[in-house]
């Protein structure tokens, strides 16, 4: 699989457009955490990791601007000497998908539309981008957005941008809005048999006064609702004394792998992984699907987000339809991979409507391949 680094703004352009002009295809990839999801494929690596670098950040406005290529791990650690954060609290996949640690960039984190479990608190991805640069499928150099919130004119197009998978352009340069971090932050758990009761419990939490950042539920024998409390120390100590007033027994949660915040790690390494998101009032009915199928789960995002292990493609999409909702193929073998796509199909209109954006970005289908079957072949 041949791979191309280019030095500035400009070879980029012109690697893509000369890639369009003899029918070439290019895969946009940072550090390749998430290079796993997708069929196989032998496309050209567009590698962007020599746009690596924070270009501006002034604490004081809470905006970062820094290049697609930098790696996450870069960026939190420049913003911890300033105790801020990226409230939406992306993570690696590195882990999870056989990768390894710490090869995760901004662009692809962007690009994927990852967020973390802040998200029901803080907003998601899309909703942090201010403005980027990018080069488009026609090999043509583009500007959206700002560096505030104000100076924003036109179309979105950072909404459109942030979860696209490199389908639509490669990312050059990004502005993000950072917030500070949390003084102090407690983890409680909260005892739940079964998912309708988990579902009751994390719903009246997020309905309360109590003002959480994360709620999570590890289903099981043991079955417990994680809620996180974050703040400045008295706020988190007055919301945690409330959370006791609703909720009785209510305990600390553990450290550890089987005790901690649930994560997709927890899940079997050696089984296919889905993402599955749904409306939180339908947590009950997947898991109930969910369990027949002996598939292990965890659900984070207040009962929005399910994590999930299991073969049978087919049987999880109608589970995930059935919930209202969808799911993608994060982790699997080859041949798995190579006969379900990643994404969930959609409706003909919407799909329809995905190819006409497609097209106006990128009418060559020079981004395009086999990684995502008919959602990126043109």
């Amino acid at each position: 699989m041949e791979t191309v680094t280019p030095p500035t703004e400009e070879a980029l352009a012109e690697c893509v457009r000369a890639a369009g002009a003899r029918g070439a295809k290019l895969e946009i990839r940072g550090g390749g955490s998430k290079a796993a999801v997708g069929a196989e494929r032998d496309t050209t690596i567009l590698d962007m990791r020599g746009f690596r670098g924070i270009v501006d950040y002034d604490p004081a406005e809470l905006v970062l601007t820094v290049r697609a290529g930098t790696p996450l791990a870069e960026i939190e650690a420049v913003l911890a000497e300033q105790r801020q954060m990226l409230a939406f609290e992306p993570f690696d996949h590195g882990p999870i998908l056989g990768a390894g640690a710490g090869e995760a960039t901004i662009g692809g984190i962007v690009a994927a539309g990852v967020s973390g479990p802040r998200r029901i608190s803080a907003g998601a991805a899309r909703d942090h981008l201010l403005g980027f640069s990018a080069v488009s499928g026609r090999g043509e150099r583009f500007v959206a957005g700002g560096r505030v919130v104000k100076n924003v004119t036109g179309f979105d197009l950072a909404k459109l941008m942030a979860g696209s998978w490199g389908r639509l352009a490669a990312l050059i340069q990004l502005s993000l809005k950072v917030l500070p971090a949390p003084a102090r932050t407690i983890v409680q758990a909260i005892p739940a048999s079964d998912p309708e009761q988990a579902a009751r419990i994390m719903a009246s939490v997020l309905g309360s006064a109590a003002a959480v950042a994360a709620v999570a539920y590890r289903p099981g024998k043991d079955g417990r609702v994680f809620v996180r409390i974050e703040g400045f120390a008295p706020s988190v100590e007055a919301r945690c004394s409330l959370l006791g007033t609703l909720f009785d027994p209510i305990e600390a949660a553990s450290g550890g792998e089987e005790g901690g915040w649930p994560e997709p790690g927890q899940l079997p390494p050696d089984r296919p992984l889905w993402r599955i998101p749904i409306p939180a009032r339908r947590l009950p009915r997947l898991a109930g699907r969910l369990d027949r199928l002996g598939a292990p789960w965890l659900a984070d995002w207040g009962g929005g987000l399910v994590w999930a292990c299991h073969e049978d493609g087919a049987a999880i999409r109608a589970a995930a339809a059935e919930a209202g909702g969808h799911a993608m193929l994060l982790r699997a073998p080859p041949a798995l991979r190579a006969v379900v796509p990643a994404f969930h199909p959609l409706p003909a209109g919407n799909a329809a409507l995905e190819a006409r954006v497609v097209h106006a970005f990128d009418p060559l289908g020079t981004f395009g391949g086999r990684r995502f079957g008919g959602r990126d072949a043109h």
